[in-house]
């Protein structure tokens, strides 16, 4: 759970995420049939614990880069309408983002807990020890690497998607004001044009908000493709 979105945010304290993890392990050893381990040294036994280990690791790390197609969404957005300088640190993720990519990064986070998909990475973390026993883990790395790259495509798809609002609007604003610069060159077009982009920028931003929970749906659909790609790739 430690690179699950939600989960593994910083904000979440540190006994929360070893009481979960604690909670977790007890149920699943509860209603996981117990197979025999075949090992005869540390070393092997050490090998098992780090592919088990491995498994968990993989589902949350794809589920969390599918939620930096916020992040990188946000970024497109402030790149057009010239706030990509100012970008700030968020301590949630430790990195820095811009203020479109926070925005979107909380909202989409917000619905990822008012749709329930917190629940399916824990269900699904919970559903491997069924489908990969334990000690019986194969890595397809042909697998998992043509669905690393199918979902490349998909990650830049979803990004330019939430950004196209802001993008069309613009580039058409761009056209219109070098048109104006070659009718009326004694206008200061710079200086107007920066804070003419960043005020309907911010404009449309907020129109196209209602659009948000339908690239979230689209969002929330390749994380479960993505774990569910990866759970076949060790079976």
């Amino acid at each position: 759970m430690h690179l699950a979105p939600f989960y593994g945010d910083s904000s979440v304290p540190s006994r929360f995420k070893v009481g979960l993890s604690l909670a977790l392990s007890y149920i699943v050893f509860l209603i996981t049939p117990h197979t025999q381990l075949q090992y005869d040294t540390v070393v092997e036994y050490a090998a098992l614990v780090v592919m088990e280990a491995s498994v968990g690791l993989l589902i949350g790390l794809v589920s969390t880069v599918c939620m930096q197609i916020a992040s990188m969404a946000g970024r497109l957005i402030d790149m057009e309408i010239g706030l990509s300088a100012a970008s700030t640190m968020d301590p949630t993720y430790r990195d820095n983002v811009t203020v479109s990519g926070l925005i979107y990064r909380y909202a989409f986070t917000l619905l990822l807990i008012t749709s329930g998909m917190y629940q399916y990475i824990i269900k699904a973390f919970v559903q491997t020890y069924d489908l990969i026993p334990v000690g019986n883990v194969h890595f397809a790395l042909d697998k998992i690497l043509s669905s690393l790259i199918s979902f490349v495509g998909q990650y830049f798809l979803i990004g330019f998607q939430i950004a196209m609002p802001v993008f069309a609007v613009i580039t058409v604003m761009n056209a219109v004001l070098g048109i104006l610069a070659k009718v009326a060159p004694q206008m200061n077009l710079f200086a107007v044009g920066m804070q003419l982009k960043i005020l309907v920028g911010l404009t449309v931003l907020y129109l196209s908000m209602w659009l948000v929970p339908m690239a979230a749906d689209r969002m929330f659909t390749q994380m479960k493709r993505m774990i569910v790609s990866m759970v076949e790739a060790m079976m």
